[in-house]
Protein backbone atom coordinates (compact mmCIF):
# COMPACT_ATOMS: atom_id res chain seq x y z
CA UNK A 1 0.00 0.00 0.00
CA UNK A 2 2.43 2.58 0.70
CA UNK A 3 4.04 2.02 -2.55
CA UNK A 4 0.97 2.71 -3.91
CA UNK A 5 0.71 5.72 -2.26
CA UNK A 6 4.25 6.86 -2.81
CA UNK A 7 3.80 6.45 -6.69
CA UNK A 8 0.54 8.53 -6.72
CA UNK A 9 1.82 11.14 -4.73
CA UNK A 10 4.85 11.28 -7.51
CA UNK A 11 2.02 11.21 -10.57
CA UNK A 12 -0.08 14.24 -8.79
CA UNK A 13 3.31 16.18 -8.27
CA UNK A 14 4.17 15.70 -12.26
CA UNK A 15 3.83 18.53 -14.25
CA UNK A 16 0.16 18.92 -16.32
CA UNK A 17 0.40 18.10 -20.16
CA UNK A 18 -0.72 20.94 -21.97
CA UNK A 19 2.65 23.06 -22.30
CA UNK A 20 5.52 23.84 -24.19
CA UNK A 21 8.42 21.81 -23.92
CA UNK A 22 11.14 23.47 -25.92
CA UNK A 23 11.63 25.57 -29.29
CA UNK A 24 10.65 23.43 -32.21
CA UNK A 25 11.96 26.51 -35.03
CA UNK A 26 12.63 30.44 -35.67
CA UNK A 27 11.13 31.56 -38.92
CA UNK A 28 11.39 35.14 -39.98
CA UNK A 29 10.89 37.18 -43.20
CA UNK A 30 13.76 38.48 -45.36
CA UNK A 31 14.01 39.78 -48.94
CA UNK A 32 15.48 37.23 -50.31
CA UNK A 33 15.10 34.10 -48.31
CA UNK A 34 17.44 31.77 -50.99
CA UNK A 35 20.31 34.57 -51.15
CA UNK A 36 20.06 34.70 -47.33
CA UNK A 37 19.84 30.86 -46.61
CA UNK A 38 22.84 30.86 -49.07
CA UNK A 39 25.25 33.28 -47.00
CA UNK A 40 24.02 31.33 -43.28
CA UNK A 41 24.97 27.97 -45.42
CA UNK A 42 28.22 29.24 -46.82
CA UNK A 43 29.24 31.64 -44.25
CA UNK A 44 28.27 30.42 -40.96
CA UNK A 45 28.34 26.29 -41.83
CA UNK A 46 24.16 26.11 -41.25
CA UNK A 47 23.41 22.79 -43.02
CA UNK A 48 20.79 23.82 -45.21
CA UNK A 49 18.17 20.77 -46.28
CA UNK A 50 16.51 20.79 -49.47
CA UNK A 51 13.72 22.73 -48.58
CA UNK A 52 16.06 25.92 -47.82
CA UNK A 53 15.99 25.21 -43.76
CA UNK A 54 18.34 23.64 -41.84
CA UNK A 55 17.84 21.34 -38.69
CA UNK A 56 20.41 21.99 -35.66
CA UNK A 57 20.83 19.17 -33.03
CA UNK A 58 20.82 19.71 -29.19
CA UNK A 59 23.10 16.70 -29.18
CA UNK A 60 25.72 17.94 -30.62
CA UNK A 61 29.08 17.36 -28.48
CA UNK A 62 29.81 20.10 -26.36
CA UNK A 63 25.61 21.88 -27.16
CA UNK A 64 24.39 23.83 -24.33
CA UNK A 65 21.69 21.61 -23.05
CA UNK A 66 19.02 24.66 -23.05
CA UNK A 67 17.87 27.10 -25.30
CA UNK A 68 17.01 30.78 -24.06
CA UNK A 69 14.08 32.59 -24.41
CA UNK A 70 14.01 35.92 -23.81
CA UNK A 71 11.58 39.23 -24.65
CA UNK A 72 13.84 42.54 -23.90
CA UNK A 73 12.31 46.23 -23.71
CA UNK A 74 10.86 48.13 -26.77
CA UNK A 75 13.64 50.47 -26.15
CA UNK A 76 16.23 48.21 -25.99
CA UNK A 77 19.50 48.86 -27.98
CA UNK A 78 20.77 45.48 -27.66
CA UNK A 79 19.90 44.42 -31.17
CA UNK A 80 21.83 47.66 -32.82
CA UNK A 81 22.55 48.41 -35.23
CA UNK A 82 19.84 46.00 -36.58
CA UNK A 83 16.72 47.66 -35.78
CA UNK A 84 14.67 44.17 -36.60
CA UNK A 85 12.55 43.18 -33.56
CA UNK A 86 14.65 39.94 -33.01
CA UNK A 87 17.99 38.44 -33.12
CA UNK A 88 18.99 35.32 -33.33
CA UNK A 89 22.71 33.23 -31.29
CA UNK A 90 23.68 30.60 -32.49
CA UNK A 91 26.09 28.44 -29.87
CA UNK A 92 29.25 27.58 -31.80
CA UNK A 93 32.11 24.86 -30.97
CA UNK A 94 34.98 27.65 -31.47
CA UNK A 95 34.85 30.76 -31.71
CA UNK A 96 38.02 31.44 -33.62
CA UNK A 97 38.02 29.44 -35.88
CA UNK A 98 34.79 30.44 -36.92
CA UNK A 99 35.66 34.02 -36.89
CA UNK A 100 38.57 33.49 -39.49
CA UNK A 101 36.44 31.75 -41.36
CA UNK A 102 33.78 35.03 -41.31
CA UNK A 103 37.28 37.16 -42.14
CA UNK A 104 38.11 35.16 -45.57
CA UNK A 105 34.49 36.07 -46.49
CA UNK A 106 35.33 39.65 -45.67
CA UNK A 107 32.46 39.37 -42.31
CA UNK A 108 33.95 41.45 -39.26
CA UNK A 109 32.31 41.31 -35.80
CA UNK A 110 30.47 44.36 -34.97
CA UNK A 111 32.02 43.60 -31.43
CA UNK A 112 33.46 40.66 -29.34
CA UNK A 113 33.23 39.82 -25.49
CA UNK A 114 36.23 37.11 -24.03
CA UNK A 115 35.42 37.49 -20.61
CA UNK A 116 31.57 37.00 -20.35
CA UNK A 117 31.35 34.11 -17.09
CA UNK A 118 28.82 32.25 -19.79
CA UNK A 119 31.56 31.90 -22.73
CA UNK A 120 32.66 34.09 -25.46
CA UNK A 121 31.09 36.12 -28.02
CA UNK A 122 30.72 37.89 -31.21
CA UNK A 123 27.72 39.89 -32.63
CA UNK A 124 27.73 40.26 -36.51
CA UNK A 125 25.35 41.23 -39.20
CA UNK A 126 24.04 39.46 -42.15
CA UNK A 127 22.90 40.79 -45.17
CA UNK A 128 19.85 41.93 -44.89
CA UNK A 129 21.19 43.60 -41.47
CA UNK A 130 19.99 40.90 -38.94
CA UNK A 131 22.16 41.10 -36.04
CA UNK A 132 23.09 37.56 -35.16
CA UNK A 133 24.66 36.66 -31.63
CA UNK A 134 27.62 34.04 -31.55
CA UNK A 135 27.99 32.37 -28.47
CA UNK A 136 30.78 30.02 -27.40
CA UNK A 137 29.62 28.57 -23.91
CA UNK A 138 31.93 27.92 -21.10
CA UNK A 139 33.60 24.42 -21.10
CA UNK A 140 33.41 23.04 -17.88
CA UNK A 141 37.22 22.35 -16.38
CA UNK A 142 37.70 18.71 -15.57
Amino acid sequence: MTILLSASITAAAAEPTGHVTGIGGIFFKAQDPKALAKWYRDTLGLPLQPWSGALLRYDAPDHPPKLTWQAFPASTTYFAPSTNTFMINFAVDDMEALLARLATRGVMPLKRSDDDPNGKFAWILDPEGNKVELWEPKRATP
